[in-house]
Parts: structure tokens; sequence; C-alpha cells
């Protein structure tokens, strides 16, 4: 089975896929579930600003980078060392055809989305040619076995399952988990005790209602069908908060299907047992020299802030 991270947003039917170790969801197109509309307006919506206030905390990308929370998945002290980058002549990434923000076909006909403008940022980085192909996500993993790519930049989540089959780099972006309340009763920060009797909406079966059961034993959990369910229900005041990918949840907060009811309350959940240890870069086993260039020009396009103009380019507002 092949996984998939949450996606940001949807058209009329995107997933909203949690992946874990409690959660296997195999992929196919028809259980791709919804997750929030993302018009071309949210794309210049406000910031957010929401505090990171919870203890397992990131690093972050150089203070002077951006205004709000940016996530940084590298550090400083661990400066990866530099591989013969004259060894490589050619990068091949393949990524997927219809996932946005992360990858999609542009107005132009070619493709387009974070996941291509990073690999664009990579390449430069290395100083070597690079191609990108598009293909359906059901068929990347045999496309790179049978030599038809190098590199896969679509959003595959580095499970385990995965890892039997490819190699991944270093992350470089994962979904938190994050609670959402009305505006009227956000709370800076959201620990266990507080939620005592609270009516907390989440997904039935899904990790975070895993979570939830596990750490906030004495929240009052109310489970609902899919997303749609439990946003509706936050919005109707039948619960206190709901719970969720905090990607998906930040456009929908600041989009026009949220009606501007609702706010993050405390900061975000990155529990890799439960919400997956990152997005990666895949490449085949063995190809340690692709994966130490690519973890290398991760690294350096970070240190130059240009990871954080690049997240800032395509999530205006803050799921962290």
């Amino acid at each position: 089975m092949v996984y998939k991270a949450a996606p940001v947003l949807k058209t009329s039917a995107k997933p909203l896929r949690i992946v874990s170790f409690l959660t296997a969801i195999p992929l196919s197109r028809a259980n791709r579930g919804p997750a929030a509309v993302l018009a071309a307006s949210l794309l210049a919506a406000v910031l957010s600003g929401v505090p990171v206030a919870q203890a397992q905390t990131l690093p972050k990308a150089p203070a002077a980078a951006a205004p709000q929370a940016v996530p940084g998945f590298w550090d400083p002290r661990r400066r990866p060392e530099r591989p013969d980058l004259s060894r490589l002549t050619v990068i091949r990434f393949l990524t997927e055809t219809d996932y946005p923000p992360f990858n999609f076909t542009g107005p132009d006909g070619n493709p387009a989305g974070f996941n291509v403008d990073l690999a664009r940022s990579l390449c430069d980085e290395i100083k070597v040619t690079c191609t990108i192909q598009m293909r359906r996500f059901e068929t990347l993993l045999d496309a790179i076995s049978s030599n038809r790519g190098d590199a896969i930049i679509a959003s595959m989540a580095a499970t385990p399952e995965l890892r039997a089959r490819v190699d991944f780099t270093d992350p470089y972006y994962r979904a938190p988990a994050r609670f959402v309340s009305r505006k009227d009763a956000a709370m800076p920060e959201i620990r266990p005790e507080y939620l005592e009797g609270r009516k907390v909406g989440v997904v039935a079966g899904s990790a975070h209602e895993a979570y939830l059961k596990a750490m906030f034993t004495d929240a009052e959990l109310h489970s609902y069908p899919n997303d749609d369910a439990v946003r509706s229900a936050l919005r109707r005041g039948e619960v206190d908060f709901i719970f969720g990918d905090g990607i998906s949840l930040a456009f929908w907060i600041n989009g026009t299907d949220s009606g501007d009811c609702c706010a993050f309350a405390g900061g975000p959940f990155v529990e890799s047992r439960y919400f997956g240890e990152g997005i990666g870069i895949a490449v085949r086993k063995g190809n340690d020299l692709l994966r130490q260039a690519l973890n290398w020009a991760l690294f350096r396009i970070w240190e130059k802030g240009r990871y954080t103009d690049l997240w800032l380019r395509y999530f205006s507002v803050s799921p962290f």
C-alpha cells in the first residue's frame, strides 16, 4: 500500500488523509475524502500569526525571514557535508498530476506548485540540469523502480512500509495536528486538563481520534464521519473544539466555508507515532549520492531563507 500526506486543500473531492501507525489508508482516488476549498483569494489571506505553544517544538527558520510561524526541520548545528556533486549530471524528478497547492498543472500546461518550485530550487542549488514529470500518484513508485525517474517529490509520507521500497531525504514539511474553536473561545494554550468535560469533535477512526483518546482522556469526544461534519458541528455550537490536520484547517478557518467563525486554539501537535514522520523526497534504494545531495541542498535553501520565501508564497496562513 502507498501512503500520502494529508492535503492542504481540495476541489470538491480532495482528500484529507492522516497517515500514522494507527490509521493506514491505502491510496485510491475513491478514498480521498473532503478537505477545505481554497479559492484564489485565500492565497492572499492575512497571516494567522498563531503562536506555537506546545512542548513539541520544531526548529524555526531564521526569525527575520518571516512574520509568521514558518516551519523549519533543519538543525543549524548539524550541517550536512557537501557531497561530490560533480557526479550528478541530471535529476529526473517525478511528481503527481493533481494535488494543489503542492503539485498541479499550471495555466501554461507545465508542472506547478510548492513541490515543483522546491525541486527547481534544489536544482539551482546543486547546479544540475533537472526535469520534472507529472504522473498519477499510484504510478510513481513503479516509475522510479523501473528507472523512469530519479526522485519523487509528491508529498509522499515516509512510512515504514515505503522505507522498505525507497530511501527518503530528511523531511521538508510535516502536517501538524491542531485544535480549532470558535473565535470567542480561542485559547492560547491547550493542555489535557484544560479540556476536562469540554466537547471535542474529531473524525471517527482517524489518528487524531486515537491521539485524543490516549492523551485527552477527560475530554468529551464526539466522533463524526468526515471533516465536513466535524467542522459543521463546531459552527453550529455542538462541540467546543475540533481536532484535525493543521494545514487543511488553516485554509478552512481563513476561507469562505468557515464563515469567519473560528480560530486555532493552542499550538501544533507533531507526535510522530500518530501524525507521521514527515514528508521527504524519495529516491531509489541505495542511491546515497542523490539522497545526500538533496539533503545538503535542502539545508542550504533553508539556511538562505529561500525555503521560507517559498512557504509563504504558497501558505499565507500558518498551520504551526
